[in-house]
Order: C-alpha cells, then structure tokens, then sequence
C-alpha cells in the first residue's frame, strides 16, 4: 500500500492564507515539526494523514473553532500549475474541468473527485474527504470556488455544497463566505453548479498549448508513479530486514514482477536497489544509535549486516564518523 500525498503546493498555499489572516503561520509549522525552509523544496509532497495534525495545530495557534471556513477566503488563487494550464488552454470549462480531474492525483493522492450529471445542475463530488477533516473541507471548498470563479472570469457561481460532517458555526456565516445554501451531514461532499457552465468558452483557449500541457501534465503522472515504486521497494525492504536478509529476488516476488523489470523501473527512477538498502540501513542506524541504548552488537543485526566490522565501515563510509562517535554527538546535543 503506497502513503497518500498531497502537493506541496497545498501547504504553501495554507501558509500564506494563514499569513494574509493574521495567524502565526510559523508557529503552526512549529507545531507540526516542520521549518518555513520545507516550503521551497520543488518536489515538496506531505503526507495526507498528517492534515488532520496541520489542522488541528492551526485551530490551537489562531485560537478559532472555525479556521476552515475563516482561512478559506484568504487563500490565494491556485496559480502556476500545469492543472491551471489545463483549465485554461481547454477549448470549455467544462472540457478543462473533465481534464484536470485526469490529473488530479497531482494535487493529492487523496483526491477522488467525480463529476456528477444531475439534469441542469452538475456536481462536482469528492469521495474521500474525511469527515475528521472539517477545517480542510471546508477551506478547500472555498478555494476550488474561487479558482473556478478566476478560470472563467467570475462567472462561476455556485449554486449549493454540501459537506458530510455537522455545523460548527452560523448557518449565516457559512453562507456569508460561500455565497450560497450550504447543507451539513450530507452523504456527499462537493460543490452543485449550472450545467451550462461547462459550455462557457475559454478566452484562453490554445489547441497547441494544450497538447503541450497534457504532455507536461502526463510526465508528472509517471514521476509519481516512479515514487510510488520507490516507496513500496523501501517498505518491503524494511519489512524484510527484521526477519532476515532483504535481496531483490524477494522484494520483486513479492510486487508480482520479474527481477529484471524491478531493477530497470528503479534505475528508471533515477536508484537502485543496493542504494533504497543502503539507506534505509543508514536511517535505521542513526535512529537506534541516537535514540535507543541498544548495543552496537544489537544494531549490527537489527540493520541487517552479518558482523559489526561490516557494519562499522559501511557507517563511517555513509556519516562520515563512526557509530560510537555518532551516538556520543547526539548524546552531547541532547545535553545541550
């Protein structure tokens, strides 16, 4: 099973609504363990599961039971992303919306959504917001509104959104900030809008730049995928090597394909399989030595390696010290 991800595009775009709020967008990062630096990693993605933890430290900071829905009018407009480019290159709205949803894995993992005909009115339905999740729901309810209000030139305009968990705040302010009825403790999440919306004409429309942004779109799809087989390589090696030895004969048995396919579709991910054990057995290392009082004799097997000799040059050869001198430094900063 591969961890859910969500773009770190997400939590940019949460850091500077929570600073256009006036909330202690630092110390809600403090608060979950990350630094401000963490933001301008390319590549960033988090994982989904800790979105429940980011709101939850967001509540606590701005002091408002209501931060989803407060925050929400403060996030900026999703700009500069190749589903941006989509929804504007796309000849309709409607024809940018059914392609962005083809790639809305890049956004995040957790993103079902589906497009629902309901006669004159379409409903853009999202299957798996948790109902634990009623800060995030609702925040990026208001966010998808506003997006979709920009790639038409304010002339999407929604006509009702459910949510499935209950009402934590007025019914009037909930209507303030969406601009429409809003209904709670409903079997779906999602946002009903006019059917003729997605004939609207967009002013942007570039038949060759779009094949352009499918193509870019496309690429970033297989980029995830090579991660995916990334992580599950490193979670089957971890796995493996608490009940013995991880070999790569194993690790492809157990994703159902030929050793020859394994080692090429991770030399195609830019690794190896010597490299996602060597790594992980350095990691492993530095936590046991930093954080337990294990023996180093204890490590040695616990990392895999057949003696501590073996073990002791590969660890100087990944830290740069030894492991004795490695736990020392830790011990001595914990002091500190």
């Amino acid at each position: 099973m591969t961890t859910l991800t969500d773009s770190g595009v997400l939590l940019r775009m949460a850091y500077k609504a929570m600073q256009n709020a006036g909330v202690d967008a630092d110390a809600v990062l403090a608060k979950v363990g990350l630094d401000k630096s963490i933001l301008t990693l390319p590549e960033l993605r988090t994982p989904h599961d800790a979105q429940e933890w980011f709101w939850q430290a967001m509540e606590e900071v701005s002091g408002d039971p209501h931060v989803g829905l407060h925050i929400g009018p403060h996030m900026p407009i999703f700009k500069g992303q190749v589903l941006e480019y989509l929804f504007l290159s796309s000849p309709t709205f409607g024809e940018g919306l059914k392609r962005a949803l083809d790639y809305q894995r890049l956004l995040s993992d957790a993103a079902n959504a589906e497009l629902v005909d309901h006669g004159e009115r379409m409903f853009l339905k999202q299957m798996l917001w948790s109902r634990k999740l009623a800060h995030l729901n609702e925040c990026a309810s208001v966010g998808v509104i506003k997006f979709f209000s920009f790639v038409t030139d304010g002339a999407f305009i929604p006509i009702e959104v459910h949510f499935s968990h209950p009402r934590h705040a007025d019914q009037r302010e909930y209507e303030r900030v969406f601009g429409c009825p809003v209904k709670f403790e409903m079997r779906d999440v999602g946002i009903f809008f006019d059917r003729k919306l997605m004939d609207l004409p967009s002013a942007h429309h570039e038949p060759e730049l779009l094949q352009l942004h499918e193509r870019l779109a496309s690429e970033q799809m297989a980029r995830l995928e090579k991660q995916d087989l990334v992580y599950q390589v490193s979670r089957l090696v971890a796995e493996l090597l608490e009940s013995g030895h991880a070999n790569l004969e194993e690790v492809a048995a157990r994703l159902g394909i030929k050793p020859r396919q394994l080692r090429t579709r991770l030399a195609d991910a830019g690794t190896n399989f010597n490299q996602l054990v060597a790594e992980y057995r350095c990691k492993l290392a530095k936590r046991l030595l930093a954080g337990t009082d294990e023996n180093i004799d204890e490590i040695v097997y616990l990392t895999g390696f057949s003696e501590p000799s073996t073990f002791y040059r590969a660890f100087k050869r990944w830290v740069g010290m030894t492991p004795i001198e490695y736990r020392k430094l830790k011990s001595d900063e914990d002091v500190k």
